[in-house]
């Protein structure tokens, strides 16, 4: 499928979804999904940052991670610059798109005495994910595990889900994606990347890497309900606070802090990929993106739909032809 039969059947798609009987996309929040969603717990007080989750994420998804083709497309408006990680790949102090897990450590001060605190940083796998909700492509999306993910087959790089992040956790690598082929000038200019708690994991039944690689044992990952219970009974034993449970919402991810959040926040170095502890508001319950999420799911799944066809062809392209166009 070339780039004009693409858009002779995006064009299609969409005149069909004003006909009569075309089924309704739901958004994310209200699927059904058959077994409770999976949360993650971590422990902040045994976490000594030793980077053993870093280095066995990184070697988990080393083969999912982008090379790009240069010269990059010059972009208009010249005003989008291109984001490339590919020349610092071993930069392990941030999120990038080759570090989808970093520790982020501070020093604050406990009973008088200082006390350096190490929080592994990744997606919070919100419950209300609006970088799910509110992608105009339809990339990415949260799955029944309760884990959000991004098609990186289909993700043309826009960054709409790390403005809408409250944490700007998704990380873009320009020169890679769909979008050399549609668009190179005026599409996204790249592909988003962040942690998918491990899908490949996931699908042979094994913990994600992270949790598994940890030696001191301080994260945790169970159905959520039981996640959230036991962070409540961990902060009441330590007198901790708790971070995840009701932050945009709720996320699937909970920290207990040793120490106050606020205190934390406060001595964290914080930029891009970099994020903060910050209480936040459910992005998802302000009334605009709520609005927004409705008019623009069934759009989205779509477009989604037509990118994912666009995205076969070519990969049986490649594959008849010998070639990879990667």
């Amino acid at each position: 499928m070339n780039r004009r039969a693409f858009l002779t059947a995006l064009g299609t798609a969409a005149a069909g979804l004003a006909a009569p009987g075309t089924a309704a996309t739901v958004l994310a929040r209200d699927a059904k999904p058959e077994t409770e969603p999976l949360a993650t717990l971590y422990d902040l007080s045994k976490c000594v940052g030793c980077g053993a989750c870093v280095a066995a994420c990184r070697e988990a998804h080393a083969g999912a991670y982008p090379e790009p083709r240069k010269p990059f497309p010059e972009m208009s408006p010249a005003r989008v610059k291109a984001e490339d990680f590919s020349e610092a790949r071993d930069v392990d102090d941030r999120l990038t798109p080759y570090n989808w897990l970093f520790i982020q450590s501070a020093t604050v001060a406990k009973d008088g005495r200082p006390l350096t605190v190490h929080i592994p940083r990744r997606c919070m796998h919100c419950v209300h994910p609006p970088c799910a909700e509110l992608c105009p492509w339809g990339a990415a999306a949260k799955y029944p595990d309760g884990a959000v993910r991004i098609d990186t087959d289909i993700c043309l790089g826009g960054a709409k889900c790390r403005s809408v992040c409250p944490w700007q956790i998704p990380q873009r690598q320009t020169g890679v994606g769909l979008y050399l082929d549609l668009l190179p000038r005026y599409a996204g200019n790249g592909v988003m990347y962040k942690c998918d708690r491990c899908k490949d994991r996931a699908a042979k039944g094994l913990e994600p890497a992270c949790i598994e690689a940890c030696p001191q044992g301080a994260q945790t990952i169970g159905p959520r309900s039981r996640i959230v219970a036991a962070a409540r009974e961990l902060a009441r034993q330590t007198g901790g606070s708790i971070y995840g449970e009701t932050e945009n919402g709720g996320t699937n991810t909970l920290y207990v802090s040793p120490v106050p959040l606020a205190d934390l926040d406060a001595a964290l170095a914080k930029g891009p990929g970099r994020p903060g502890l910050a209480r936040t508001a459910d992005v998802m319950g302000e009334q605009a993106n709520l609005a927004g999420a409705v008019l623009l799911a069934p759009v989205a799944g779509v477009v989604a739909g037509a990118l994912k066809l666009y995205a076969r062809a070519k990969g049986r392209g490649a594959k008849e032809d010998g070639h990879d166009h990667a």
